[in-house]
């Protein structure tokens, strides 16, 4: 007996309705990015491992997917490697290619490769479908999209202020108002840890700051002094615990606390060029916010950091995330290219934007309206109105066989087509059309401008 098919853990088919409302949010992303002027970019689903491997850390090498040479690839193993059962160091001589991780090595890739025939500053999109051999979970895939917009080629801040802007018009047009854009600064993290003395308790101290609304004040503090931090430390930092108010308050606040750091004074200025000129110019629908506990990465971020909350009413984690990186091109040869990029989470957009009913109703993969069969005659007469509408760009369709008729309403219903159009003799006569809202039940007969009008 044949077992039953299934898909690797991790991956996901897609329904007609999901992939429509998937394109819904895509649209509107692409549609923003050439807006704002980034050029698309498409890179192969599969790289050469060495230019994956090592650029994400230990744990990032061990989820990446790699492909196993093409023929007998045990003939080329190294023997005492496959003797030894190493499977770490036998991988190297077995599979030479992997598929991508993200789309951010693959891009600097591309930049260095094709450095002569770029025009810099290059603002670059791209969405494309990545794959991590993590372990899949309830918002965790192996398979997913990255929607990544980056500008390489450039220090202005101003490109900054734009990728705010940027997030918040993707987020007006699908109607997802209280997005909260968090930004913070690597300098400013690194003038924390010059301000306490210990620059290596750096991540320890962040990771407990941002527990402050959970366990409270005395709970972090005394969870940093487990870690190592000294009283003395965090006495100097105490404003953080109690860091509120607007972000040119919390701005000033940081400027007095690390008034001895030169490193970070230049995060504190470099906020405030961002933050002002954003708030000079305003936001539709998304809110900015200073997080001095925002700490994503941090090995290879060098100054501005974002991340994007969803929504209060929604539980969900981020939504989007990038930063300013100094030497993006650095790992493949091609020093001082300074960059910035920001990445939509689809599939997390997806569920709040499921969750808050925001999907338009015209958002889906079925037709408007299917032409009843009645026979070859009456089928060449729907064909020629068919013809007609879907060149003005009304998806509609003729059901293919001269069924009964109770099963090609049932048929409609099932795929959730609004309209039916029936012809029968003496609607060829008069050169009309039956139209039959499915929902309603009403039906009218009218002239072809009428039934387009309707179906428009």
């Amino acid at each position: 007996m044949a077992s039953k098919p299934s898909i690797p853990k991790g991956t996901r088919d897609f329904s007609p309705s999901e992939v429509a409302k998937r394109q819904y949010i895509i649209q509107i992303i692409k549609s923003n990015f050439e807006k704002f002027g980034f050029q698309p970019i498409e890179t192969p689903s599969f790289e050469n491992s060495d230019t994956l491997m090592g650029k994400y850390g230990e744990e990032g090498d061990r989820l990446i997917f790699k492909i196993l040479n093409s023929g007998d690839y045990l003939a080329k193993a190294n023997a005492s490697h496959l003797e030894n059962k190493d499977s770490t160091k036998l991988t190297s001589s077995i599979s030479e290619k992997a598929l991508r991780y993200d789309l951010t090595v693959p891009f600097a890739r591309y930049v260095v490769q094709h450095q002569n025939e770029i025009e810099f500053p290059f603002k670059r999109y791209q969405i494309q479908p990545v794959w991590r051999a993590d372990r899949p979970q309830k918002g965790r895939f192996r398979e997913f999209f990255q929607c990544d917009a980056d500008v390489v080629g450039s220090k202005s801040l101003w490109q900054e202020v734009e990728l705010v802007q940027l997030y918040d018009a993707v987020f007006t047009d699908l109607g997802l108002v209280g997005a909260t854009i968090k930004i913070n600064n690597r300098k400013i993290l690194s003038g924390i840890a010059e301000v306490i003395g210990a620059s290596d308790k750096l991540i320890d101290f962040t990771v407990a700051l941002d527990k402050l609304d959970k366990i409270g004040e005395e709970g972090v503090k005394k969870e940093m002094i487990e870690k190592g931090i000294n009283e003395g430390a965090i006495e100097k930092v105490q404003p953080l615990f109690n860091f509120t108010g607007t972000i040119t308050e919390k701005i000033e606040k940081l400027s007095q606390l690390l008034a001895a750091s030169s490193e970070g004074m230049k995060g504190v200025e470099e906020l405030r060029f961002i933050c002002e000129n954003v708030l000079k110019l305003g936001l539709n629908s998304a809110v900015l916010d200073l997080d001095v506990t925002l700490a994503r990465g941090l090995n290879y971020y060098t100054g501005a950091i974002f991340e994007v909350a969803p929504p209060k009413t929604v539980a969900m984690g981020s939504i989007g995330g990038g930063g300013r990186y100094d030497d993006l091109t650095g790992i493949f040869g091609l020093k001082n290219m300074s960059g910035v990029g920001i990445s939509f989470g689809l599939d997390r957009i997806y569920l709040v934007v499921e969750e808050l009913s925001l999907f338009p109703e015209t958002v889906t993969a079925t037709s408007k309206a299917l032409f009843i069969n009645y026979g070859d005659k009456e089928a060449f007469y729907a064909m020629q109105a068919i013809q007609k509408l879907r060149a003005l760009g009304v998806k509609v369709e003729l059901y293919p066989e001269n069924a009964k008729v109770g099963k090609q309403f049932q048929h409609a219903d099932k795929r959730g087509i609004p309209y039916a159009v029936i012809i029968g003799e003496d609607e060829m006569k008069t050169n009309s059309y039956a139209l039959k809202n499915l929902v309603t039940g009403e039906q009218v007969v009218i002239d072809f401008e009428n039934l387009k009008s309707t179906l428009l």
